[in-house]
């Protein structure tokens, strides 16, 4: 059986209490995988660890339990193999839009001229629209300009995975949606892998093939993972249009409201054949979710109901 590219097995983070008393687990039995070139958001209720399992996977974090394999070798700790953004752009202040770039760049390839460090640059900080905007220092940028530019650092060292900590969390809602496009348009061009964390129901359909859903925590867990069964082509501008976009968001937007707190605990909800699953029927949108025996490492995979069975 073929190994995914990212594999996490039985993840947990513990936090000791102070003396005599018990500690916290914020999340325990992370079970989940990525393909290479998947776009794969997670979405959680706040406090459930979902930044704690991206610097996990970033290598910035040791989890209590459990292993994370990337591309066949265990993380351990921060690589040039993995990008990270941030929600904070985390800029150099005292180097211009370039010089930021560059940085991340000559750590990457060493070797290089100054001119193939620039001219590398120079094409990414275009792809997000900011080629007038070389020589200008984060002072002189916009909120939204100074993200463009930690993402175009993140991509320019061509990670095999890139991280993402809502990085738009902090936009208003057009500059959002013009990064969000930006973001994919180089992703399709270059079939990124992306884990990114995002509390935007309707930011995570427009830009995922997968959202996985955590439990409330403490004792977090990934609940369920949904498939964006939409085109891959989808647009801001024409993905309310298609009858799945109702389907799918309704069922994400249920989870949180209604359902994320029923996995929520120390144990597991069990699965009972003479109660009815936890969605409510006949809502549109609605899917067959089995919940989790307790300490089961497999997920179901859900697909929103056609409007048929809804």
């Amino acid at each position: 059986m073929t190994q995914p590219f990212l594999k996490v097995e039985a993840l947990a983070r513990r936090y000791p209490g102070p003396a005599g008393k018990p500690g916290v687990t914020v999340f325990e039995n992370i079970h989940f995988g990525i393909e290479k070139g998947e776009f794969v958001c997670i979405i959680g209720h706040s406090g459930c660890g979902k930044t704690t399992i991206l610097n996990v996977l970033a290598g910035l974090d040791q989890a209590s339990e459990g292993v994370v394999i990337m591309d066949g070798r265990e993380v351990k700790g921060p690589s040039l193999d993995r990008g990270v953004v941030f929600q904070g752009h985390a800029l150099l202040p005292w180097l211009t839009t370039l010089k930021n770039v560059e940085f991340g760049v000559r750590s990457r390839w060493p070797d290089w001229t100054p001119k193939q460090v620039e001219a590398h640059s120079t094409r990414y900080l275009e792809m997000v629209g900011l080629g007038h905007a070389l020589h200008k220092k984060p002072a002189e940028l916009s909120g939204g300009m100074k993200q463009r530019v930690g993402i175009a650092r993140a991509f320019a060292i061509q990670p095999k995975m890139l991280l993402l900590d809502e990085p738009f969390g902090a936009l208003d809602a057009l500059t959002r949606g013009t990064i969000q496009d930006e973001l994919l348009s180089i992703v399709q061009a270059t079939h990124q892998t992306v884990f990114m964390i995002t509390h935007d129901v309707d930011e995570a359909i427009l830009l995922a093939d997968k959202v996985m859903l955590m439990s409330n925590g403490p004792y977090a867990k990934i609940a369920e993972i949904v498939d964006i069964t939409m085109p891959r082509d989808r647009t801001r501008s024409t993905i309310h249009h298609d009858p799945q976009y109702y389907r799918i968001r309704n069922h994400l937007v249920d989870f949180l409201v209604n359902r994320s707190h029923a996995y929520a605990g120390d144990v597991a909800v069990p699965h009972d054949p003479k109660h009815p699953p936890l969605v409510r029927p006949g809502i549109e949108g609605a899917a067959e979710i089995v919940p989790l025996p307790v300490g089961a490492p497999a997920l179901k995979t859900v697909k929103p109901a056609s409007s048929a069975s809804a």
